[in-house]
């Protein structure tokens, strides 16, 4: 699973925590890492919870990860360890 957020700055350390709750820290506002159903629907909860009207959380979920490669370009920021 690949989160991305987009959320108004006043909300981005609450979401942060709670994403790094669930999954892995990628890059600033990029987290991934597997995840079961029920964990997912509880996140989800808490998401909704969380944000407002203007704020944006995208879930990408991953059917294949074997197909997917992950390669960084630059720094690494976050974990180094890959979830695929």
């Amino acid at each position: 699973m690949i989160v991305v957020y987009d959320v108004e700055v006043s909300r981005v350390d609450r979401v942060r925590k709670l994403l790094r709750r669930y999954l892995n820290w990628v890059q600033n506002s990029v987290f991934e890492g597997e995840i079961t159903v029920s964990r997912l629907t509880a996140l989800k909860k808490e998401l909704q919870e969380l944000l407002k009207e203007n704020d944006s959380v995208y879930i990408y979920t991953v059917k294949f990860p074997k197909a997917v490669k992950r390669e960084t370009v630059g720094a690494e920021r976050g974990g180094t360890e890959e979830f695929l």
